[in-house]
């Protein structure tokens, strides 16, 4: 009996008319309202219309397949599942179920784990699968032996973008998807991984000046975590740095959050300040970033 493999990723709008009830299953069946609906309508055409997100993806998962099946040939069957975006996560479970497996380990396309994020992908996978199926969970994944080697050679290579001169007064901006705070009380360990993960890349790529900040906070009364990388730039600036590299490192593909949050929204602010601001190449469906994880999955398999 093969091993079933169920990679899980966000989702994203595959059409401008796709927008609204997307969000819509986002907010748990409640349409946004005109304004916002006009906000996120507006960042979508600011990248083209559409996210990348979901072929970016496809080849996530092909390559994780591909790099398995030279591993092990024959031994996983790779399945996709989307939280919020057709084929949903609960859907590709259902099929492992359906298919008689005896094992399925899920895998979230995020190297950070939270109680409000991958959690939630894996509960709703474990519930569909049934509990005849043993199902095992890979956590944060940002340890995994190369990950951060990864993130150390792109941070690296944009620091090369900026004069030698410069060097001296550049910052490195490690940044991840804000959460609530309300999940800092339930213990939750998701901003310890981030400060560990930069730390750690950080110290591999040489860098001794960095810093982190959150981003693309939801649109909710709650606070969430912060501080907010648009308040930490004008920080940055303030304290005499010219130049800072913006690796949003709890993101493995070009997106909305790095597309506009990054390349519109914060390279706006920095502009507006006189800060020169770069930002690290997206992970996308790089041959090694897949072979990382392939090797992660086929060593918790073994």
């Amino acid at each position: 009996m093969k091993t079933g493999v169920l990679v899980m990723a966000y989702g994203t709008p595959s059409t401008p008319q796709d927008i609204e009830p997307y969000y819509t299953r986002i907010r748990h069946g409640n349409p946004p309202t005109p304004e916002l609906l006009a906000d996120l309508t507006r960042r979508y055409n600011a990248i083209g219309g559409t996210s990348p997100l979901a072929k970016r993806t496809d080849d996530q998962v092909a390559g994780i397949a591909a790099a398995l099946e030279r591993l092990s040939p024959g031994r996983y069957d790779v399945r996709f599942g989307s939280k919020y975006e057709p084929p949903l996560l609960e859907q590709a479970a259902t099929s492992f179920r359906e298919d008689h497996f005896n094992l399925v380990i899920g895998l979230v396309l995020a190297p950070h784990s939270s109680s409000m994020s991958t959690d939630q992908y894996m509960s709703r996978a474990r519930e569909a699968l049934g509990p005849d199926i043993e199902f095992v969970e890979i956590g944060a994944w940002y340890d995994a032996p190369g990950f951060l080697e990864l993130i150390a050679e792109r941070v690296n290579s944009a620091l090369l973008t900026i004069p030698a001169e410069q060097r001296d007064t550049t910052e490195v901006l490690f940044s991840a998807h804000s959460l609530p705070q309300r999940i800092l009380q339930q213990g939750d360990r998701y901003p310890e991984q981030l400060a560990d993960s930069a730390e750690k890349a950080a110290k591999l790529a040489g860098v001794t000046s960095y810093d982190i900040a959150w981003q693309s906070a939801g649109r909710t009364a709650d606070p969430w975590i912060g501080p907010d990388i648009l308040l930490v730039l004008r920080e940055k600036k303030a304290q005499g740095f010219t130049d800072v590299v913006s690796c949003p490192i709890g993101f493995v593909s070009d997106h909305l959050e790095v597309l506009f949050d990054i390349d519109v929204e914060a390279q706006g602010v920095a502009h507006e300040i006189g800060l020169n601001l770069v930002r690290t190449e997206s992970l996308n469906a790089d041959k090694d970033f897949v072979r990382i994880l392939a090797e992660f999955v086929h060593d918790v398999a073994s």
